[in-house]
């Protein structure tokens, strides 16, 4: 390896463990005790060289949530594989987009609740961001009636379930009745009499 792709490993290293210890500190501890300062003597960086890599907390907070965005389109897709037909892979998608948000509460404020300094909703916006939409594209499309724009149908879709996710963590909608809600939800984008389109168009 040349000298120039050993730094260049090197300092894709050091970022990931920035990043990584941002997320375990936010996790730990909530996202205001993350301080350029606490990362520094976390990873036993001095902060010049963390700001070498990134401006401050608000690019760091950015590229954590590009980070969250992969592992939750992953997530999505896993969900998706091992379903069957367009009712059970959307409530697939949907439990897992709400599992992952309840199970890691200071990465999805990074991606969806806290500004950080990324386009969303935009051509300019990161591949992890638009792939992780696209995850949820793929389960909504199906179910969109002749003349419904997809885009649309899907984000309606995604701010129910980040609705869901956001309200039970404040304490507005008590746990116990997520899974009813979550149904109640499927049920308006796949009624449970509708014939399951995705096989519907596959037939046609």
């Amino acid at each position: 390896m040349t000298i120039q792709g050993r730094r260049e490993r090197e300092r894709a290293e050091r970022e990931r463990l920035i990043v990584t210890a941002a997320r375990d500190l936010a996790e730990a501890e909530g996202w205001d005790a993350v301080t350029t300062r606490r990362l520094a003597a976390e990873i036993e960086y001095s902060q010049p060289v963390l700001y070498s890599h990134f401006k401050g907390k608000d690019a760091i907070m950015a590229a954590v949530a590009v980070r969250g965005c992969e592992e939750l389109t992953a997530e999505l897709r896993a969900a998706a594989a091992a379903a069957g037909g367009t009712r059970e892979t959307l409530a697939a998608v949907g439990r897992a987009y709400t599992a992952f948000a309840r199970r890691r509460p200071a990465l999805y404020d990074a991606m969806f609740t806290h500004r950080v300094d990324l386009p969303f909703a935009t051509p300019e916006a990161p591949a992890a961001l638009q792939e992780a939409f696209g995850e949820l594209l793929k389960a909504v499309e199906p179910t969109a009636a002749q003349g419904e724009d997809p885009r649309l149908l899907t984000e309606t879709y995604w701010a129910g379930l980040h609705g869901l996710v956001t309200l039970m963590r404040s304490g507005r909608l008590p746990e116990g009745a997520h899974e009813h809600r979550l149904a109640l939800l499927i049920s308006h984008f796949v009624p449970h009499n509708t014939a399951d389109r995705t096989a519907d168009r596959t037939t046609d």
